[in-house]
């Protein structure tokens, strides 16, 4: 296409991804122009007007049968381990196929029925998931690290027709009152039926189903104690990798000689340590790397380690870190860090938090030459908005980049209206990425999505120089380590302690983790807490990640005239700024 796109928004500060500013024309021509494989073109996406790629693969399971007959004997995912297990394209596509058998006619999985999974990332997993999508079922990615209360939630919001997990969460999930009344089916177990069935000539003939059709729930943190599920589409997975692919090979084409490449020989390797509950690693699974032929390293199960993953770099030949800037933090500083080969490492792709100067310092320092790009995005939009490349990232280094490939930006004021650059209003966000909306809450899916489906995401930010900056996130939103977490959600439970009176949670900084909760207790008159009864207490009924680094005990909490407390006294005492 040209750049002849309607002007859909009058606002003086629209961002929107033109790839002619960052290519020569015949560039641009070839990657965008008629025919390329990232040709755009504007159409009618459930009743707005959405950018879209015009080469894209109709649904998900497409992009499995391509990706399996383009390269059927690639790798594609190894799950690492003391006997590690592989799987290429070849495989993955029978062993869907199997699966898809199982669950069609053992467990009666057919278009529309939701599939809930609770487990760490695992082969069995991820087969799960492409027999679910083939079928036309919808997956429930229950967080795996969340307690028996918060599966329960998840499960009753969404209605599953079967229940499947592995290890620690599948223990939890037994502990559910839906177990009573749901298969709950081990995935071994399942993998073993499908083992009697798999046949390595089998292939995948999906039919029915429909772009914006629902394909996966994933569940966001709110500003109540519940999490929602947003539902994501086909449309939405497909063009995750779409946007994702077009904004690397602007990198690479406008690297030159500059940054670190990967030799045209030589597979796409990355490291992908977050869940498959996420969108950062369900998408990866399922689009980047397919769509691409790349091959994705998963850790073993376990804590995140970072001389693990410094480990796999060597073992595996990783050519990509995918990761928060926590991650790297904690490679680069390991004092082991030298002993293992980084050369191949290319590209840095991370979002969710802005790389400080100093850890950009420091990949200078150990690192030199890689690509490093950065995003922000949530699940809401598949984890799209915008893209901060190399180029970008040397000029504009405190920003989160411009638009993402097919997906426009704007900064609103109070009442709605589009600012202009250097207004500090509401980000908002549209395009072929955001979500469908929240499964079965259709007053927090019309609160969050306008009548156009452009999404609000509670941020706060400002457009400079055609890059957007973040001003704040959501007054409340604390983000540990790449997880988002609402202090609503733990002050709920602190003051349903019996010695509690009052409660107030905040985020403090911390270097590598971006931001640790800190909880601020009054204690009931005559009670005798201690911070380890406090921690014990959240951690009965909330996620680890959820768990109070610090408790300060207090005889008050600062309250306004409103009767709201006063949190910035709290995180001015606390050292935030």
């Amino acid at each position: 296409m040209t750049d002849t796109l309607p002007d859909r928004s009058a606002a003086p500060a629209t961002l929107r991804w033109t790839a002619d500013q960052d290519l020569s024309p015949d560039m641009w021509n070839m990657l965008c122009g008629p025919g390329g494989p990232f040709e755009r073109t504007v159409e009618d996406v459930l009743g707005a007007p959405a950018e879209v790629f015009v080469q894209r693969p109709p649904h998900l399971p497409a992009v499995l049968v391509q990706a399996a007959e383009r390269h059927p004997d690639a790798g594609y995912c190894v799950f690492d381990g003391p006997e590690p297990e592989t799987l290429t394209y070849g495989e993955a596509l029978s062993w869907t196929a199997a699966y898809a058998e199982v669950l069609r006619d053992e467990h009666g999985i057919g278009k529309g029925d939701r599939v809930a999974i609770a487990s760490p990332n695992r082969r069995e997993y991820l087969l799960t998931l492409w027999a679910t999508l083939s079928l036309g079922g919808v997956i429930v990615s229950l967080n795996g690290w969340w307690t028996p209360a918060e599966l329960a939630h998840g499960i009753e919001l969404t209605g599953p027709s079967l229940l499947l997990g592995s290890a620690r969460p599948l223990e939890r999930l037994a502990r559910t009152e839906a177990a009573g009344r749901l298969p709950l089916v081990p995935l071994e177990e399942l993998d073993r039926a499908a083992a009697a069935v798999h046949d390595p000539a089998a292939r995948l003939f999906p039919a029915g189903i429909e772009e914006d059709d629902p394909a996966a729930i994933l569940f966001t943190s709110g500003t109540t104690s519940r999490p929602k599920g947003a539902t994501l589409s086909h449309r939405n997975f497909v063009h995750f990798g779409m946007f994702g692919g077009c904004g690397g090979a602007v990198v690479v084409i406008n690297g030159g000689g500059r940054y670190r490449q990967v030799p045209g020989d030589v597979q796409r390797t990355s490291v992908c340590s977050n869940p498959f509950f996420h969108v950062s690693g369900v998408g990866p699974a399922l689009v980047t790397a397919p769509m691409f032929g790349s091959r994705l390293v998963f850790p073993a199960r376990g804590r995140w380690d970072a001389e693990r993953v410094l480990a796999l770099t060597e073992r595996y030949g990783l050519t990509q870190w995918h990761g928060v800037p926590t991650h790297f933090w904690r490679m680069l500083t390991h004092p082991d860090f030298e002993k293992y080969s980084t050369g191949q490492v290319a590209v840095i792709g991370s979002g969710g938090s802005s790389f400080a100067p100093e850890l950009l310092r420091l990949f200078e320092e150990k690192m030199p030459g890689v690509q490093i790009t950065n995003g922000y995005g949530m699940t809401e939009t598949t984890g799209g908005g915008t893209f901060l490349n190399g180029p970008q990232m040397d000029g504009h280094p405190a920003s989160v980049g411009s638009a993402a490939p097919t997906m426009e930006v704007q900064v609103r004021g109070p009442e709605g209206e589009p600012l202009g650059e250097n207004e500090v209003g509401e980000v908002c966000i549209r395009g072929a990425g955001v979500f469908l909306g929240y499964w079965n809450d259709p007053e927090a899916t019309a609160a969050a999505l306008t009548a156009d489906r452009w999404y609000l995401t509670g941020d706060y930010g400002r457009i400079v120089d055609g890059v957007l900056y973040l001003e704040s996130r959501m007054r409340d939103l604390i983000i540990r380590g790449g997880e988002n977490i609402y202090p609503i959600e733990i002050e709920y439970r602190l003051v349903e302690h019996p010695g509690v009176a009052d409660a107030a949670v905040i985020g403090v900084p911390d270097r590598i983790l971006g931001q640790q909760v800190k909880a601020f207790v009054v204690p009931e008159p005559g009670a005798s807490l201690t911070e380890e009864e406090i921690r014990g207490w959240v951690g009965e009924a909330l996620a680890a990640f959820k768990v109070p680094a610090f408790v300060e005990f207090r005889d008050a909490l600062p309250y306004n005239a409103t009767g709201k407390v006063i949190k910035r006294e709290l995180e001015e005492e606390s050292g935030v700024s």
